[in-house]
């Protein structure tokens, strides 16, 4: 006979829940956010409120899931190459920020009347930022892909392989006797190199080959619980090791970032992230001791506002020291001025290691845990006080959701405002959308709806009605960006013709690879239309300048087909052969050339060593 389920653990669940389910819209609708909306659910449901929790620290250490999946998915879109890039940005902006605001908020933590070992592990906790709190709101402001988020992204990545050091250190200066059975440090650094090799080996040659048997398989559920294995194996993994949970879910997203599947992955972690996310800051607000803040109440208001102040500044002026704007230095400093999650692992170490006592334990970590709650409110304070101009705002632009246009226009810079000129002219039912606050408001001044939306984002191509569009037109000037958009087109929405605006003729060989409709290099008609302008303008009758003219583009065409069929021959899979079995060779032309004038192999003027576009 099965267990009957405790009734009273189902209403936790439900209370837990609902909780959740009314704060949030109603915090959102405030215009406060979904982070503060969790917090002050969590703290009206837990043991300081209502009561109706206990041990909040029990929920805490499970909804830490929501973090790690968080890491996983921004680790699939991190690709190896592009994380390599940023390499100065983590260990050195990483390095220099967390200096500066370790001696700034130990020389606070010392005025506070702390001891110098109390301030420094203080100190050393509150410098870890919050993971999760940033990670929200960048993600709800769709900045995590932009340059300064990825710069906070790089700063998160840094903390989290701190952690290890930090708190190694505290087991160093741990005025405790040493644990004889403990093991050597040496075998401590050793385990960890292994589990980190273990995992990128896994990740290397297991888990496409996995992914590829599941999805022949074709069930569904199966490919749910197999992302679920990767993430959950990939963090139990680094804790076993002793790294951080969070560092290894990243990892293998990283590892997963060029697997065809990585869309599909993403999409089957998405519920479970966001359900375990909103339940972290439920219980990150659950654990704010009203107690503790009581009987320690000057010292906490005086602790929380110094600390936030002091790393702030320390991360500004670290940003501008960079060459930051003013804008994105103190949206950074702002952001990023809260203590976080790791902080109470490090101060539970820090406890057990003797170093500080249980009441200076709960003090630090409530400290911490206001610092967190303020965030969002700090946010939206320096939104409102920022000077017009210094940072984006979405303030009159609205975002893209629900639309059903026939043509999706993903970027509306110089290229897109003329391109969609034909399909308004026509009275086609097109969708735009761009990432530019400037451009947008201007666009509108011209009678233009332009939405705002991310166009390199799955949940903004479904928002901006791309699952019903019969043509997608991405016009952005961003190689890179154009190239995960037509993946996303490709693998998504195979209904609608992909039009993609090239860079140049590698860019457009790559293109047609990945098979889409139709592409064409920024600038090649308008420099055919230059020059025929040019013969004209010296003399050449206009009949003939146009001849000219359509014959650069004839010529052009067939080198063109000629380089897509070498590479298609290249990959075994030959096109374009004539009877004999070889390659066309395009019809010579030799536009006519001045005295002295060197051409290249293309029929372009090198006198000068330029190349075309």
């Amino acid at each position: 006979m099965a267990a009957e389920a405790d009734p009273g653990q189902l209403l936790r669940a439900v209370a837990l829940l609902g909780a959740a389910v009314v704060a949030v819209p109603l915090f959102r609708r405030l215009g406060l956010g979904s982070v503060l909306g969790y917090l002050a659910a969590g703290l009206v449901i837990g043991p300081f409120g209502l009561g109706w929790f206990a041990h909040p620290q029990a929920i805490l250490h499970f909804a830490e899931l929501g973090v790690v999946m968080f890491l996983f998915v921004v680790g699939l879109e991190m690709r190896p190459s592009h994380l390599w890039s940023l390499r100065r940005q983590i260990f050195g902006l990483g390095t220099l920020q967390i200096t500066a605001c370790t001696l700034a908020l130990t020389g606070v933590g010392l005025a506070l009347g702390l001891a110098p070992m109390v301030a420094f592990v203080a100190a050393a906790g509150f410098v870890l930022t919050s993971t999760a709190i940033v990670m929200q709101l960048l993600g709800e402001r769709g900045d995590i892909a932009l340059p300064r988020g990825q710069r906070m992204v790089s700063i998160l990545l840094f903390e989290d392989l701190l952690i290890v050091p930090l708190l190694a250190l505290v087991a160093f200066m741990s005025p405790a006797p040493v644990d004889p059975d403990a093991p050597s440090r040496l075998v401590s650094v050793g385990i960890a190199v292994a589990s980190l090799a273990a995992l990128i080996v896994a990740g290397l040659y297991l888990l496409n080959p996995l992914f590829r048997i599941l999805a022949a398989a074709k069930a569904r559920e199966v490919m749910t619980a197999a992302a679920l294995l990767v993430v959950l194996g990939a963090a139990v993994l680094m804790e076993m090791g002793g790294l951080s949970m969070a560092m290894g879910a990243f990892l293998a997203g990283v590892l997963l970032s060029e697997s065809t599947f990585r869309h599909q992955i993403e999409a089957d972690i998405e519920p479970f992230r966001g359900i375990l996310l909103g339940l972290f800051f439920v219980a990150v607000g659950m654990s704010l001791d009203l107690g503790v803040v009581q009987e320690n109440w000057r010292l906490v208001l005086l602790a929380v506002p110094a600390m936030m102040l002091a790393k702030g500044a320390c991360i500004y002026l670290v940003a501008r020291l960079l060459r930051s704007s003013h804008g994105d230095a103190l949206d950074r400093a702002t952001l990023m001025a809260q203590g976080g999650e790791f902080a109470f692992v490090l101060y539970a170490a820090a406890e057990a290691a003797r170093l500080i006592d249980a009441p200076v334990n709960d003090t630090l970590t409530a400290i911490v845990v206001l610092s967190m709650v303020l965030t969002p409110l700090a946010v939206l304070a320096m939104r409102r006080l920022m000077p017009r101009g210094e940072g984006p705002s979405l303030d009159g632009v609205e975002e893209v959701d629900g639309q059903t246009g026939s043509v999706l226009i993903i970027g509306f810079g110089r290229f897109g405002q003329v391109m969609s000129q034909s399909l308004l002219a026509r009275d086609v039912d097109v969708t735009i959308i761009d990432t530019d606050i400037e451009m947008i408001t201007s666009a509108a001044e011209f009678g233009f709806k332009v939405y705002y939306g991310d166009g390199r984002r799955l949940d903004v191509l479904h928002a901006a009605g791309a699952g019903s569009a019969r043509a997608i037109a991405v016009c952005i000037d961003d190689r890179a960006a154009a190239d995960l958009v037509v993946e996303l087109a490709h693998q998504h929405f195979p209904q609608a013709q992909l039009l993609v605006r090239s860079f140049d003729r590698e860019h457009s060989l790559k293109l047609v690879n990945a098979g889409v409709d139709f592409q064409i290099r920024e600038t090649f008609e308008s420099a055919v239309a230059f020059g025929e302008a040019a013969l004209r303008a010296i003399g050449v009758d206009a009949d003939e300048a146009a001849r000219i003219a359509e014959q650069v583009r004839r010529l052009d065409a067939e080198r063109f087909e000629l380089e897509t069929a070498s590479n298609d021959v290249r990959a075994g899979i030959p096109k374009l052969l004539n009877n004999t079995g070889n390659v066309p060779k395009p019809t010579p032309f030799t536009p006519p050339r001045r005295e002295g004038q060197r051409l290249d192999s293309d029929g372009n003027d090198d006198t000068a060593g330029s190349t075309a576009g």
